[in-house]
């Protein structure tokens, strides 16, 4: 009897990984692939394989200890998000041209919408691009399922294969068999050749035709051997449309049919759109006076179409081009397909909830107790005047603190600096930068940037916000904390201040991050060195995240003195902390209990000295 367990999308993607006999998994955090590699790491445990899982400083690293590692003949797998295939895509373009030996999985989960990244770019137009064969799941199930299916694909044709899950997807929640076997592990047997494994010119020009072939190969393996990812499920009346869709899109367009009762839709469910199977899609739009075509997010299908003639979606405005194709957007854009009028009423239904349960919404912020929180509160009261390029992770937040004027990507908090040095240096005037990146940030993208603005002689203070975890993604290791996975692997924490050394900074300091009176004074100090050696200087403000405290700090409640309060609001625009609300009845502000942790930061925020330690109210 075949076992089964309900299991988040991811987890149900890790556990096909293993049992698919990958024998090297490597990644670097980000939502929605976060949970992938830790869950690949207790499958392995719970099975004991003898698989290797490591978190690479970023994702070109994790990537091409993956794919290397295939080149013997080992099934490897890389994960990683969208925006992160934007840093593994040198490697990546490259290696779509080799001959690979091993069994080589990319997981790349999108994120349409997008609800976590700074873009919502589709994974599969990438593949297009590399000329990579992609998978498109719906569901867990069949997510773990494409994992098999992608290792035997990729080893028969010597090519990467990609596994791109969206986030509905990533963490949907599915009962998913499960295998007590595993796949058996291969023995490395990685021959020296320099044409199949070294990149240059004059082997592109044998490489790249050849990569054209296995892509006409493949694409034949789609239309003929893949027939449980790409079927038609028929209408049970007279079908009036026919739709074209993958992913996610096609489990909400079923479940909408379902509700509904419509019995004149057919659908040809599309699980390989990279590349295409063309004649079963033509045949499709060959039996239906209209078609409508729906995917996440790009027009990847509709592009590979030869005749659209009849094809209804993003192309000629039927399917929005932006945002992410929910239940009732799908609803709404078949009703327009069919000449109907669909009006759906979601967003007066949630207001109407929200009224009558008293909910006022509000923006993101920082978590209470954040350090981030007093490191953002320091240097703008230090310098209120400075630029402020920030990076990506949770301190982005300090947007609500007026602390962030900048964010372009994963490590731009420095090398953006440099740029707005230079134009102080064009212009010959005096203008203070502080940028703001995480530690785990800083070892992903920051340190060659630094290197940079040290040789360049760029002046600007950089402040790590050493928070001790990767904390965004949801709290993984980095090099910066160096701890491992899997039972029993030890890795080696790699100090900031000694990293930052070896890029040639001079000035570095670290100082609690708590301690906002002093930190002032630091970040002023920081400032007038830069300027004056024309050299960036580092400072390294430290504490843990607030939720991977082993044992909670020292308590420090405070209150609000009523009778000190003039009700300026200053606490709450400039420190911005949940456990702090203002009152628009009393026209002071207060401490609310619900979220306060009783950290005693914000005792020093009050210019008139109002919120003070509880035993001194």
């Amino acid at each position: 009897m075949t076992k089964r367990a309900i299991m988040l999308g991811n987890e149900a993607i890790a556990r096909g990984i293993v049992e698919a006999g990958c024998e090297i998994a490597t990644a670097y955090p980000g939502t929605p692939s976060s949970e992938i590699l830790p869950a690949v790491a207790a499958c392995a445990d719970e099975m004991n394989t003898n698989t290797a899982v490591e978190w690479g400083a970023n994702e070109k690293v994790a990537y091409e200890m993956a794919v290397s590692a295939s080149f013997g003949g080992k099934r490897t797998c890389c994960v990683m998000k969208q925006v992160g295939l934007n840093v593994a895509a040198d490697p990546f373009m490259s290696t779509a041209h080799y001959d690979l030996k091993g069994g080589f999985l990319l997981v790349v989960a999108d994120d349409p919408g997008p609800h976590s990244s700074q873009t919502e770019q589709d994974s599969r137009q990438f593949a297009m691009f590399a000329k990579v064969p992609c998978f498109d799941p719906s569901t867990a199930c069949e997510a773990k399922e494409m994992v098999f299916d992608a290792y035997d694909l990729s080893e028969k044709h010597g090519i990467i294969a990609m596994l791109r899950p969206t986030g509905k997807v990533n963490h949907a929640r599915q009962d998913v068999p499960l295998l007590d076997v595993v796949v058996p592990p291969r023995k490395d047997d990685f021959k020296k050749d320099p044409k199949r494994w070294v990149c240059l010119p004059a082997g592109v020009r044998v490489n790249h035709p050849r990569l054209n072939e296995k892509n006409d190969r493949i694409r034949e393996d789609f239309e003929t051997n893949f027939g449980k990812y790409n079927y038609v499920v028929p209408a049970k009346g007279t079908a009036k449309l026919g739709v074209i869709a993958g992913g996610t899109t096609f489990a909400f367009l079923s479940d909408m049919i379902k509700a509904s009762g419509r019995d004149d839709i057919e659908i040809l469910k599309i699980g390989t759109p990279v590349p295409l199977p063309i004649k079963m899609c033509q045949d499709f739009i060959d039996r239906h006076e209209k078609v409508l075509i729906l995917e996440q997010t790009y027009p990847v299908i509709e592009m590979q179409l030869i005749d659209r003639t009849k094809v209804m979606g993003r192309w000629n405005g039927y399917v929005p081009r932006a945002g992410e194709l929910l239940p009732e957007v799908i609803e709404q854009i078949v009703g327009r397909c069919m000449g109907e009028e669909i009006s759906t009423s979601v967003d007066e239904d949630v207001k109407a909830a929200m009224t009558e349960l008293g909910i006022t919404p509000r923006p993101p912020m920082l978590c209470a107790g954040c350090p981030h929180r007093a490191s953002f509160f320091a240097i703008r009261k230090a310098l209120p005047k400075a630029v402020n390029p920030s990076d990506i992770g949770c301190y982005t937040l300090g947007i609500m603190q007026k602390g962030v004027d900048t964010v372009i990507d994963m490590g731009a908090a420095v090398t953006a600096a440099s740029g707005f040095y230079l134009t102080s240096k064009v212009d010959g005037e005096e203008r203070p930068i502080v940028s703001t990146i995480g530690d785990s940030t800083f070892f992903h993208s920051g340190l060659t940037g630094l290197a940079s603005a040290v040789y360049n002689r760029h002046a600007f203070v950089l402040a790590i916000l050493d928070n001790r975890i990767t904390a965004m993604t949801g709290g993984q290791s980095s090099p910066n904390v160096g701890a491992k996975l899997r039972k029993g692997d030890e890795g080696v924490q790699v100090d900031l201040e000694q990293a930052c050394r070896g890029c040639g900074v001079s000035y570095i300091k670290t100082v609690e991050a708590y301690d906002v009176d002093s930190n002032v004074d630091v970040v002023k100090e920081a400032w007038a060195y830069a300027w004056q050696n024309k050299q960036p200087a580092v400072l390294i403000f430290k504490h843990p995240c607030i939720t991977i405290l082993k044992e909670p700090p020292t308590a420090k409640p405070v209150k609000v003195d009523p009778d000190t309060c003039i009700g300026c609001k200053y606490c709450i625009t400039a420190f911005n902390c949940p456990g702090l609300v203002f009152d628009e009845d009393t026209k002071k502000a207060r401490i609310d209990e619900r979220y306060c942790v009783s950290c005693g930061v914000c005792a020093t925020v009050c210019p008139h000295g109002a919120i003070v330690p509880k035993e001194e109210a």
